[in-house]
């Protein structure tokens, strides 16, 4: 049986979406999608008093993803849909651009 696991995202945003901040759930990781989904509205109506949106959503993670760095990347877009996903790790080197005078 494959392994399977959601992540429960919470964000709280401003009334018109333009300042939005990630929010601690209360267990960010579930066995099932279905447990995941069981606690989503309870975990957004604590937050309903502290900001005028909140958006939540549970992610499945893929299993091969346990074994290396993984990344949740998020934003919310023109239709103010909250679009996640876990997805691995990206390591960014800067190069440095001084040139000598």
């Amino acid at each position: 049986m494959e392994h399977f696991t959601a992540l429960l995202l919470i964000v709280g945003c401003s009334d018109n979406l333009a300042v939005c901040t990630e929010l601690p759930a209360p267990a960010p990781i579930y066995e099932s999608a279905a447990e995941c989904e069981q606690a989503l509205p309870p975990a957004m109506r604590e937050y309903m008093n502290d900001f005028p949106q909140i958006l939540a959503k549970c992610l499945s993670v893929d299993p091969a993803l346990e074994e290396q760095d993984a990344e949740l990347v998020w934003e919310i877009n023109g239709q103010g849909d909250l679009i996640a996903s876990v997805e691995p790790a990206t390591e960014y080197s800067i190069a440095d651009r001084r040139t000598a005078d």
